[in-house]
């Protein structure tokens, strides 16, 4: 049996999962009926959680533009990458820098299928993939190593995974440990999932949620989430709803409308 075959045999999709829950919304087809009956009863009573979906994956587009082509970043660890849809951190970094190497971390054996066929690299540069999961940041600092070079900066990408991760003080840890391992100059980049647009609809989204998908959310506030980052200069325009972090600009000239979905990129000193 090859690896691949045993990495299929591992997928439960009869259990619902964030990364095909998420692609589904995105308009994907890598998910199953047991994903899009979450996706659809979360959808039902938020209807505007396709529009925070589009919005986190447009910042994750402009983030890695402003990181690559802005601050110089030639490296990047994406942590919870998702299944692969259009856009990819690798796809837009290596469009403005075609050296950059970039380390993808996720632990859905789907994801790790997809990847392996999808997340190709340039000539130039390096795209790997690692089978881990963020409450073990010691293995995927181990095995990002064999691809980064941790003695220059670094941009960890932490877009809609650390709500996975429910107690604070294991997070902080984490998160701690991440930026430890970084020299200055690397840059972390947040989304979070919170209630400071829709209050109790998202709450109730997040509650329906957590019934049957996998792994559970927890929200917290805007301040929370920066908490996790004291310390570290805020990259303008600060932490705010990622549909608003460098918007690209409107026809009529507006803001894009807010959504629960709340960002910011931070840099180590």
């Amino acid at each position: 049996m090859t690896d691949e075959s045993v990495i299929t045999d591992k997928i439960r999709s009869h259990v619902p999962h964030t990364a095909r829950i998420w692609n589904y919304w995105l308009g994907g087809k890598d998910n199953f009926a047991a994903d899009r009956e979450v996706g659809d009863r979360v959808r039902e009573i938020f209807p505007v959680v396709i529009e925070l979906a589009r919005a986190d994956r447009l910042f994750l587009g402009r983030a890695v533009r402003y990181l690559a082509a802005e601050v110089g970043i030639r490296q990047f660890l994406d942590i919870g990458t998702g299944l692969p849809t259009q856009d990819n951190t690798h796809e837009v970094a290596q469009r403005v820098a075609p050296e950059s190497r970039i380390v993808y971390v996720d632990n859905d054996p789907l994801v790790l299928v997809h990847a392996r066929a999808l997340l190709t690299s340039s000539a130039e540069g390096s795209t790997d993939y690692i089978d881990a999961d963020l409450h073990d940041p010691d293995t995927i600092l181990r095995e990002a190593a064999k691809t980064l070079d941790f003695s220059q900066p670094v941009a960890i990408m932490l877009l809609g995974v650390m709500h996975f991760i429910s107690d604070d003080d294991e997070l902080q840890r984490i998160i701690d440990r991440l930026l430890a391992a970084v020299p200055s100059g690397s840059y972390v980049a947040v989304a979070n999932t919170t209630t400071a647009v829709n209050g109790e609809a998202t709450a109730e989204a997040v509650r329906v949620w957590n019934i049957d998908a996998q792994p559970k959310l927890k929200l917290r506030t805007p301040e929370r989430i920066a908490e996790f980052f004291d310390g570290l200069e805020v990259v303008e325009p600060g932490w705010v709803s990622c549909s608003r972090w460098r918007p690209e600009p409107e026809y009529d000239g507006s803001l894009p409308v807010e959504v629960d979905q709340w960002c910011g990129i931070v840099r180590k000193h």
